[in-house]
């Protein structure tokens, strides 16, 4: 990463602190621009947007890290998250199955069973 896309996301980051939570987005999307792949960006875009409850944004934004790593728990639970807050519970609950079934079961046990108890609480038949 250049260094000037490091001073961005590091001026993003101290906006977002700040409460600064719009200009902070303008940062994120600038260095977007330049590296459409950069996680850091991503993920504090992704978390922007959800704490300002853009969360149709914020599930472009999940959905974009998870076709970079399918298997990464943080980004699947960030994903039903935004869903499940707009009341998508089925296109949450098939996030958790699309999940299940493409992550490591060693590397994402926890995140698993996380999971394993919504889906349970969910339908207590549910053996996902």
């Amino acid at each position: 990463m250049s260094v000037d896309l490091e001073n961005i996301l590091n001026n993003a980051r101290a906006l977002a602190e700040a409460g600064k939570n719009e200009e902070a987005q303008m940062c994120l999307l600038a260095v977007l621009k330049e590296d459409p792949d950069n996680i850091a960006a991503l993920l504090m875009l992704g978390g922007a947007y959800f704490v300002a409850h853009n969360l149709k944004e914020a599930c472009i934004v999940f959905e974009r890290l998870i076709s970079l790593d399918p298997g990464s728990g943080k980004y699947s639970i960030a994903l039903f998250n935004a869903l499940w807050q707009q009341q998508r519970s089925e296109d949450a609950l098939e996030e958790i199955r699309r999940f299940i079934s493409v992550a490591d079961k060693e590397a994402e046990k926890d995140t698993i069973e996380q999971y394993m108890a919504i889906l349970k609480s969910i339908d207590p038949q549910q053996d996902a």
